[in-house]
């Protein structure tokens, strides 16, 4: 006889930060459990737009604008969506009587967070910054349990202690064993051994400010004992794929990128949620750049949180120079203890795990444990 169905709703998106994180635990859970459904509630206008109908799973995009503050005016749209919207969210409701609603953040939550709410079905908040977005603030009063990616946000968040669950952010674990480095160098055309390999990426589609600076670097003339695997995006390869030789390796993008973090030393990369996760995960100390214009500037208060916690260095955009790029990444080359003590401090962040712990605790919730 078939096991009934259990569904749980999973909501947020905007950006890959608020929707890989939902599609990490959602899978973990169907791994535990396969009569979970991870049913999607998403934006029209964001990454889930593209993302989702390539995934395994069921998925409902609805018309939701943000709050325009600059543009009050343009808010007759948002309350258009809204209502749109919660119609859309009643009918899927109703149909498949979920237990759970899942929050990832953005605000193609909020609305589903509020439906929720309102007729009594549980929450729970994958929180993925130091200083999480107003979805994940302003919902505390309904929320069961927050799985923060930064132990830091809960602070931010208040509320009881219990509800504020310290389990990193979720990802894809590294392999068990973990890759051989020598033979990773070997496989991107360097030494087996000596010298060191820094990794370059500005997220997904690439940091045309970081790639600016590092192709100047690089026509300039890297150290000779340092090997570059630079990711440069979609939208810029072309212009920076001549560097492509000698001690440097330019991609359009890094798939799997278990195969550049096998093979790494040190990072340069910007300072969101799952890119820091997945570089403490490998245990890769990292130089970060935080993007200026995120949402309430949560990067560079990242950075800052992870260079207090000794797990990174943290380095404006606004100073970023090949000067200051040079130093840094030669000066902690160059002193093995400072690596060592941002390895550790990596290493101390890393939850690997995070996945599957939200999702037991989610199943144990719903009754499913």
């Amino acid at each position: 006889m078939t096991e009934p169905r259990t569904t749980v709703l999973f909501a947020g998106g905007g950006t890959g930060g608020h929707l890989y994180p939902g599609l990490a635990i959602a899978r973990t859970l169907q791994r535990i459990d396969p009569s979970v459904q991870p049913i999607f509630i998403g934006a029209m206008r964001g990454i889930e737009r593209t993302v989702l109908p390539t995934t395994e799973f069921p998925h409902l995009l609805l018309d939701l604008h943000p709050l325009y503050r600059s543009k009050p005016w343009e808010n007759w749209k948002t309350l258009v969506g809204m209502i749109g919207g919660w119609r859309q969210l009643g009918d899927l409701v109703r149909r498949e009587q979920p237990k759970v609603v899942v929050g990832t953040g953005g605000y193609a939550a909020g609305l589903a967070l509020v439906y929720a709410a309102f007729h009594g079905i549980p929450v729970v908040q994958q929180a993925g910054d130091s200083y999480p977005g107003l979805t994940a603030r302003a919902f505390r009063r309904w929320t069961r349990e927050y799985y923060l990616a930064f132990p830091e946000a809960a602070k931010v968040i208040g509320g009881e202690p219990s509800q504020h669950i310290d389990t990193g952010a979720p990802i894809e674990p590294p392999p068990s064993p973990r890759p051989d480095r020598a033979a990773a160098r070997v496989k991107w055309g360097f030494p087996p051994s000596g010298g060191q390999v820094l990794l370059v990426y500005g997220g997904s589609q690439g940091s045309r400010a970081i790639n600016l600076v590092v192709a100047e670097w690089v026509q300039r003339g890297l150290p000779s004992d340092l090997y570059l695997i630079w990711m440069t995006g979609k939208a810029s390869y072309e212009e920076f794929k001549s560097l492509d030789g000698g001690n440097v390796r330019v991609r359009e993008y890094l798939s799997p990128i278990a195969d550049a973090y096998a093979a790494t030393d040190l990072a340069l990369v910007r300072a969101g949620a799952m890119t820091t996760a997945e570089l403490f995960a490998w245990e890769i100390p990292a130089i970060l750049v935080p993007l200026p214009t995120a949402a309430a500037d949560h990067q560079s208060v990242n950075a800052r949180t992870l260079e207090a916690a000794g797990a990174a260095i943290n380095l404006p955009q606004s100073g970023l120079t090949v000067e200051s790029l040079s130093l840094a990444v030669t000066g902690l080359l160059s002193d093995p203890a400072a690596m060592a003590r941002l390895k550790a401090g990596a290493a101390a962040r890393a939850r690997p795990g995070a996945a599957e712990t939200i999702a037991r605790r989610i199943l144990a919730l719903i009754g499913r444990s």
